[in-house]
């Protein structure tokens, strides 16, 4: 047994406090509004984010940053990753000099173009060694349902990633190690904005050829990208590439899909975050600062550049599908 300190109670971040309480840890969930904590201790529900699903007893909610991570072994990092930053430069004061940095958010850093492995050793000085990412096919609420799933442990030191992964196995969670946190971070960031991709393509009626496409051809973008910066191809064929894909551009519950459907049927960007009901669609940012980082690389992504001109530069989806459609021929 371990202590975790999960430090975000949205969806994700209680699904993953849920998957380590029932791996036997004791489980410290920061949430951001007392009134949440109070709701979460008194209900053991989420009633803002996992309705419906009890939490277990070794989950302890708290607003107190410093109680949560006081005697934490694990410090889990799961708020949006254009809000990493200043929640890091908040709570690195209280974190113990030997814990394992977990980050579980997806994107990329507006202006600096930092993954969050990046931002968390420059804002908390640790060293590489420290810091560990977790991304796969993780839908939330299948999860949080105890339905069978696998994720990823990416960490450079090999040994701290087998701690996490004995910390979050379960009944219902098999995890994986692996040393690519490059290429686990660029496949979770950069899925969102295919997700948007094809979300687009469903609101706008198109059929699973389309979607099939962009997976594919979004899977190969992702690939360069994360080629240039130094990753391990074979990570793109694994649960952090092509299953953390496939998931993201499939599910209804998939708050990015679900966002780009919104948009292809014709909403504004306001009235498609009214459908995801408030929730971060994280690809809508990062497809912005993925496109500019395939830019500083002098790497093509076409679909990211579709996806950014229609969510920043008033290109509509039509637009868009257009354009792609129209480029020039050229062999797979």
């Amino acid at each position: 047994m371990v202590n975790v300190a999960v430090m975000g109670a949205g969806s994700w971040g209680t699904t993953l406090a849920k998957v380590f309480a029932d791996g036997g840890n004791a489980v410290q969930l920061w949430a951001r509004r007392p009134e949440l904590t109070e709701a979460i201790a008194t209900t053991r529900e989420n009633p803002d984010y996992l309705k419906g699903i009890t939490l277990p007893d070794a989950i302890t909610p708290t607003s107190d940053a410093q109680q949560a991570l006081a005697a934490a072994d694990i410090a889990v990092f799961a708020v949006p990753s254009q809000t990493m930053r200043e929640n890091l430069t908040a709570w690195t004061p209280h974190l113990k000099p030997d814990a394992t940095l977990l980050s579980i958010s997806k994107g990329i850093e507006t202006g600096t173009h930092m993954r969050m492995s990046e931002i968390i050793a420059e804002v908390t000085g640790a060293e590489a060694e420290r810091i560990a990412v977790l991304s796969g096919p993780n839908l939330s609420r299948e999860i949080a349902e105890e339905q069978p799933a696998a994720t990823v442990i990416a960490c450079p030191d090999l040994n701290r990633a087998k701690l996490v992964q004995a910390a979050c196995a379960n009944h219902y969670i098999r995890p994986y190690t692996n040393t690519d946190v490059i290429g686990c971070e660029i496949g979770g960031a950069t899925k969102n904005v295919i997700a948007l991709a094809c979300g687009m393509a469903s609101g706008q009626g198109l059929g699973e050829n389309t979607i099939a496409t962009l997976i594919t051809r979004g899977l190969a973008e992702i690939t360069r990208l994360g080629l240039s910066l130094g990753a391990d191809a074979r990570t793109f064929s694994g649960l952090a590439g092509l299953g953390d894909l496939v998931a993201t551009c499939s599910s209804p519950l998939s708050r990015n899909r679900t966002f780009g459907k919104a948009l292809g049927a014709g909403a504004t960007i306001e009235e498609a975050r009214a459908a995801t009901r408030g929730q971060v669609a994280e690809g809508v940012i990062s497809s912005r600062s993925i496109h500019q980082l395939g830019e500083v690389q002098g790497v093509e992504l076409p679909i990211t550049q579709a996806v950014y001109a229609v969510c920043h530069r008033g290109m509509s989806v039509a637009e868009a599908i257009a354009a792609l459609m129209g480029r020039s021929k050229k062999s797979e």
